[in-house]
């Protein structure tokens, strides 16, 4: 069995949460979510993130505006929306749920 993949699968279980915990900070255009999430050591790259953002958008937890750039084609920022907000919140208290779980059940644990 190989480690890396056991890692890159974890972190992929994660990676929607941590998109929409990003975008709660406030409106990104897709490189600077992808540069906040390296930042993270959550190694990511455009073609993991615009799926993920494209099902987030479809399933009402995020919206999109367009704006015009200088140096370029029009420029996408996402957002969350009321729905994606109400979500966020749950799915940060299942997250604490989880990790106290893990931490119990790991040999990192302090019994």
């Amino acid at each position: 069995m190989n480690v890396e993949n056991t890692k890159a699968q974890m972190r992929k279980g994660v990676l929607e949460y941590c998109i929409l915990s990003t975008l709660a900070q406030g409106e990104l255009y897709p490189s600077d979510i992808i540069s906040k999430l390296k930042d993270a050591k959550l190694i990511v790259v455009e073609g993991t993130l615009y799926p993920l953002l494209t099902r987030l958008k479809d399933s009402g937890l995020l919206t999109y505006r367009w704006e015009e750039s200088r140096s370029g084609p029009p420029r996408k920022y996402y957002t969350l929306t009321t729905v994606g907000e109400k979500f966020l919140t749950e799915l940060d208290q299942t997250w604490d749920e989880l990790s106290q779980a893990v931490k119990k059940t790991t040999r990192r644990s302090t019994r």
